[in-house]
C-alpha cells in the first residue's frame, strides 16, 4: 500500500476534523462497483465500536502498536484505558489528524520499514490487514510482524471471509480471480475524495482458514476469537516456539 493510494483517505480525515462532518469517501472496485463511506465512521468512540472492535481492544495487553491507525480512534480508546500505545500510519494526513486528536505517540511509517518495539500487542483493525494487498504480501507481513513482538506477544487482526455472500457481483468477482490464478479475496481498489482519485492498489480480504494456513507456515498459531456478522471475524495470532 503506497502513500499516494491513501492520499484521498488522509484528505477525507482532515476535512472531517476541520468541520466537514458530512464528508464521504468513495471506495471503488476494479469491476466498477462503488461504495460510499461516511468519514464519520473513522471518528467513533468506544460507545459505538463494533463487537469486533470492543473484543479486540479488550484483549490488548502491554505495549501496543496500532498498525494503520487512521484517525486514531482505537489508539485513543486504549490511551484512555491507560495502555501504552504507539499509533502508526503511512498517511501523513492521518498522522496529523491523530496528533491533533491527542494521541500521544504517533509514528509516520510503513510497517515494512518501521523500526521500533518490541511490542506486546500488534493491533490491526478496520480490516487493516488488507494493506498487504495479496496472499504473498500476507506471508511477507507475517514474517515481519514476528520481529516486532516481545516474547509472549500477540497479533490481533480482523478481516472478512468473502465466501460469505450470495451477491452475484461478488461471486462473479471471485470467479474472475480464480480464472486469473488469484485468491478470491485479492481485490483491486481505488479511493476517491472530492474528485481526487488515488492510484489503483491491492486490498486483501482473507478468510480465517486461509489466514490460519499461512500463519502456521510463517510460525504462528491462529485462533478466531470472535465472529461478527456477514463474514467479519477477529483473529489472535501468537508465535509458535522456534
Amino acid at each position: 500500500m503506497t502513500v499516494k493510494a491513501m492520499e484521498p483517505f488522509g484528505e477525507a480525515l482532515l476535512a472531517y476534523l476541520d468541520g466537514d462532518t458530512s464528508a464521504e469517501l468513495i471506495l471503488r472496485r476494479d469491476d466498477g462497483r462503488e461504495a460510499v463511506i461516511p468519514v464519520s465512521l473513522f471518528f467513533r468512540d468506544e460507545a459505538t465500536f463494533t463487537d469486533v472492535e470492543k473484543v479486540a481492544t479488550g484483549l490488548c495487553e502491554g505495549r501496543v502498536l496500532d498498525i494503520g491507525a487512521g484517525a486514531g480512534s482505537h489508539s485513543a480508546a486504549l490511551q484512555r484505558k491507560g495502555r501504552l500505545v504507539t499509533a502508526m500510519d503511512i498517511s501523513p494526513q492521518a498522522v496529523d489528524v491523530m496528533r491533533r486528536r491527542g494521541v500521544a505517540d504517533v509514528q509516520p511509517a510503513d510497517i515494512f520499514a518501521f523500526e521500533g518495539g518490541p511490542f506486546d500487542t500488534l493491533l490491526m483493525l478496520g480490516h487493516g490487514i488488507g494493506m498487504v494487498e495479496t496472499i504473498e504480501g500476507l506471508q511477507r507481513f507475517l514474517v515481519r510482524a514476528r520481529s516486532l513482538l516481545a516474547p509472549g506477544g500477540q497479533l490481533l487482526l480482523d478481516s472478512l471471509d468473502v465466501r460469505v455472500t450470495d451477491d452475484p457481483e461478488n461471486l462473479a468477482y471471485h470467479e474472475a480471480n480464480r480464472r486469473a490464478g488469484r485468491y478470491i479475496g485479492e481485490i483491486r481498489t481505488q479511493l476517491e475524495f472530492r474528485g481526487h482519485a488515488g492510484p489503483w492498489c491491492g486490498w486483501l480480504q482473507v478468510d480465517a482458514d486461509t489466514l490460519s494456513g499461512h500463519a502456521e507456515s510463517a510460525g504462528w498459531r491462529c485462533e478466531v476469537v470472535h465472529r461478527g456478522s456477514n463474514g467479519d471475524y477477529l483473529a489472535r495470532l501468537t508465535p509458535l516456539p522456534i
